[in-house]
Parts: C-alpha cells; structure tokens; sequence
C-alpha cells in the first residue's frame, strides 16, 4: 500500500517510526547532554520548564530528552535484530515442516506449541538468570553479555509466532494449482518453496513481524523494570526502571519513556494491521 493511500493514523505511525529509527541512526550526532551526566541545579525539572532540558529532568538531574532518543537505539535494535532473527529460523521451519508434512510437521509443531506455552517474562528471567549472572555478586555482568542473552530469550519467543505463521500460509498455498502444475512437471521442491512458495508467504510474515516488534519492545521494557533487562537506563525499559520512584516528586520522568514506549507500540501494531488488511484483500482476489 502507497503511503498516498493510507488513512491519517497511518501515516501519522509511519512518520514517528521513521523519527524513531532517525534517532536509532543519527541519535548520537544530535548535541544533547549526554544520558549519563547529571545537571545537580536541575534535579526534577518539570515538562518544557527549561530551554536546556525541554522534556524536564528526573530526580537525579539527568535529561529526559537525550535519554530518550539515546535509548531509542539499543531497543530498537534488540527488536529488530530479535524479530529479523527469530523470524527467519521460524519461518524455514515452519515452511519446510507445512510443505514436507509427515512426522517433520508434527514434531516442529510440536516444539511451537511447547515454547508457546511458557510466558515470554518467565522464559526471560530463567535464561537471564542463568546465563546472564555471576555467582559472585560483587562482579558486574558486561552490558554485552546481558544484551546478548535479551536477544537470545526474546528470539525464542519470536520463532513458533512467525513459524506458525510461516506454517499455515504454507500450508494455504501448497495446494494452488501453480505450486501443483509446477510439482508435476517435475520441478525439484527446493525450487518450488524458493520460486512459488516463499514470495506469497512473506507478506504475512511482514505484516505479524511489524506486530512481533511491539511485542518485543513490550517484553524488553518489562524485563528491564524486573530488574534483569540493560542496565544504567541505556533503553526505554531500563529509562522506566530507573525512573520508577519518581512518581510521586518527578511524575513526567515516567510519562515521558512510557509515552514514547507506547507510541511506537501503538504504530508498529498499527501498520501491522494495514498490512494484514493488504493481504486479505490481496488473497481475496486471487
């Protein structure tokens, strides 16, 4: 669909998504105060009550605004790259286990309903608590290293969702006529998944990806406030876990990470949405 054909909330989420991923890209260019220092003479400045800190300060003096197009970057990527990976590993499998069928379908469905079953949260502090800890309280665990197992837990939990997408679409088009004419002249099926299958597949694949972002970005935040996601209010998770007690003397420094958390929430699910609506028209004329 043609940004000239979207409806004003649509465009209005493609364009603070492409704000967002300026920031993610350019963010560090843009001269604010750095995230981590602190103005003592501006400690829980108020919303627009300070040319030098426009969106106010927390309780600790630090500046909201550069916090939060800072923090735009480390969950943005950890969203993508966990979508982007998850996606891919899903979508083979549950391609390959829907065309092939038999037993191969069975026990990868299989393995998509028992991940599915374990909460997302619960799934994240197990693997975080394992593998992103020391025994030793007194020695930090990297960033890296908590980063990289944050990918990890909420790539697991991206895999059965866009694999059972992957593998009902599959399932839907495996038996057109054109995926049947092209089996019976002969055509190998790795040919057949490549050229026939896969082009009409990842349409719904984008369209619940876009959809799978909001819910990472959701899930990485809720980590964060658990205390188990990044650390130092690097991310809009870790922004809000920090700010949590400033409810009652700096309640803006939680309106604004929530506020920026929620809209891109709200427009990944809503482009989403178009493109699912895209695609049942789509489907429906053919």
């Amino acid at each position: 669909m043609k940004f000239k054909q979207m409806g004003i909330f649509s465009k209005a989420c493609v364009v603070w998504l492409g704000l967002v991923m300026f920031f993610v890209v350019f963010g560090q260019f843009i001269p604010l105060p750095k995230p981590t220092d602190f103005d003592i003479e501006a400690m829980g400045v108020g919303l627009f009550d300070s040319w030098k800190h426009p969106l106010g300060t927390d309780s600790n003096g630090y500046d909201l605004l550069s916090n939060a197009i800072l923090g735009a970057r480390p969950s943005m990527l950890i969203s993508l790259v966990s979508v982007f990976i998850g996606g891919i590993i899903g979508s083979t499998l549950g391609i390959i286990a829907a065309y092939k069928r038999g037993k191969l379908d069975y026990i990868v469905n299989t393995v998509f309903n028992i991940v599915l079953s374990i909460p997302n949260l619960v799934l994240g502090l197990a693997l975080v608590a394992v593998l992103a800890t020391n025994p030793d309280p007194n020695i930090e665990v990297p960033t890296s290293r908590r980063v990289f197992v944050i990918v990890l837990s909420l790539t697991i939990v991206i895999v059965p969702i866009l694999g059972r997408i992957a593998r009902g679409a599959t399932l839907s088009w495996s038996n057109r006529e054109f995926v049947v004419a092209a089996r019976s002249m002969g055509m190998k099926d790795s040919k057949i998944i490549i050229k026939h299958i896969v082009p009409n597949v990842l349409p719904a694949i984008y369209a619940v990806g876009f959809l799978a972002i909001g819910v990472v970005i959701v899930v990485e935040g809720s980590l964060s406030l658990l205390g188990v996601g990044i650390v130092d209010g690097v991310s809009w998770g870790s922004m809000i876990a920090r700010v949590r007690g400033d409810l009652e003397f700096a309640p803006h420094s939680m309106l604004v990470p929530v506020t920026i958390l929620a809209l891109t929430v709200i427009a990944c699910n809503q482009l989403g949405d178009v493109l699912r609506s895209r695609l049942d028209s789509r489907e429906g004329r053919l």
